[in-house]
């Protein structure tokens, strides 16, 4: 996963669900993308392993406002936020299992 971002902030009104007590895998995603449905795979396998972490996919055609501001580009993109919804990663691309457990450690 990429390096860190400016510190955005983002919360249930934003993401369209409740964010997770320790961190929250968002993933931006659309209709036709392949890679976001493995993508899909990867953080909700991810988030089912670890304790208080959400993922929340967001179809992006349908959040172009916040596509927008977040600056975000292509699909799939993920964005790993703390306990309080910070962004603290970002990564395009289908991550690694490994990369998401990881980019999960420096959230929590």
């Amino acid at each position: 996963m990429e390096g860190r971002t400016a510190a955005e902030t983002l919360g249930a009104a934003q993401l369209g669900a409740e964010p997770g007590e320790r961190a929250t895998l968002v993933q931006f995603s659309t209709a036709f993308c392949r890679p976001c449905q493995a993508t899909r795979r990867v953080l909700a396998r991810v988030a089912g392993m670890v304790d208080g972490v959400v993922h929340i996919d967001i179809d992006a055609e349908a959040n172009l406002t916040l596509v927008r501001h977040l600056r975000i580009s292509r699909t799939p993109t993920v964005l790993v936020l703390d306990a309080r919804g910070r962004v603290v990663r970002r990564a395009t691309g289908t991550p690694r299992t490994a990369d998401v457990v990881a980019a999960l450690g420096q959230a929590m």
